[in-house]
């Protein structure tokens, strides 16, 4: 099949005989307040990502890295879902999809009720210790961070991974504290870069994709290989691919309908049309 340009209704025909595996990106939760990296909202960012390689090798960089995600989070914890995620979510309810691979931190799909999300590059929800390997809660870090920098407090653009931009008069005196448990090295439970996403969950995302009858990218420029491998690998089964994204995508070659659109209100109208 080539590309098209199509409407909400013939998007509507292929989700309509079911088993859908969903892939979005970070042009689905703009509406709600969350920057994307290469979409409308993102194309002046140039913020530089953390490695992890930096992160476990510097201790500045650590303080660096948790003095703008402390207040970063102040906004991507009080982010709530948007249309978008609640048509995904009412799709699920429906019996419509597959399952849901998110290449998203926000955890924005499970709070409008989806059940079947597959975090694909982890959550910023959680925090891991890398040495005991225990998972805890995000606002348990944060209270621990509030009280170890009373009266500390900074403010500054939101990046797309959630943390802010600040300046070293704003980082220096930040304190950042250890695992609760043995004092380890604490890291949000994300894939951060220089790292590979666990395989097992690579696998889960490849069998929920293979298992599909069509696969519907929400959100997703597809620049880099980590979404764009299941669009390939869709094409490679001769599953029929829709993109619904505000702008060209790496995945438009392989795409069966694409569709140049606002999120929030494409899906709320392909949800009303099922």
């Amino acid at each position: 099949m080539t590309p098209s340009t199509t409407s909400v209704a013939e998007l509507a025909e292929l989700v309509a005989p079911g088993r859908v595996a969903v892939l979005s990106g970070a042009g689905l939760s703009t509406e709600s307040g969350i920057p994307d990296y290469r979409g409308p909202t993102g194309r002046a960012r140039r913020a530089e990502p953390m490695t992890y390689q930096r992160f476990v090798g510097s201790a500045e960089a650590r303080r660096r890295y948790w003095a703008r995600s402390h207040v970063g989070w102040r906004q991507i914890g009080a982010a709530r879902p948007n249309a978008g995620h609640r048509a995904v979510a009412e799709l699920e309810r429906r019996g419509l999809l597959a399952g849901i691979v998110t290449q998203n931190v926000d955890g924005l799909h499970q709070a409008a009720g989806a059940r079947r999300v597959i975090e694909l590059h982890g959550g910023l929800d959680r925090v891991v210790c890398l040495s005991c390997r225990e998972r805890t809660p995000r606002a348990e870090l944060e209270r621990r961070l509030r009280e170890a920098n009373p009266g500390w407090e900074a403010s500054g653009r939101i990046n797309p991974d959630g943390d802010a931009v600040l300046t070293d008069e704003q980082v220096a005196g930040f304190r950042v504290v250890g695992c609760a448990g043995c004092g380890g090295l604490l890291k949000p439970d994300v894939v951060f870069f220089g790292e590979n996403v666990p395989r097992p969950r690579v696998d889960e995302c490849f069998a929920v994709v293979g298992g599909a009858r069509a696969l519907l990218v929400l959100g997703s420029s597809l620049a880099i290989k980590s979404g764009l491998r299941f669009v390939t690998k869709a094409a490679g089964l001769g599953i029929p691919i829709a993109i619904v994204n505000q702008g060209p995508t790496g995945g438009d070659a392989d795409a069966t309908l694409t569709l140049d659109a606002p999120l929030g209100p494409t899906l709320t109208d392909l949800a009303a049309q099922l």
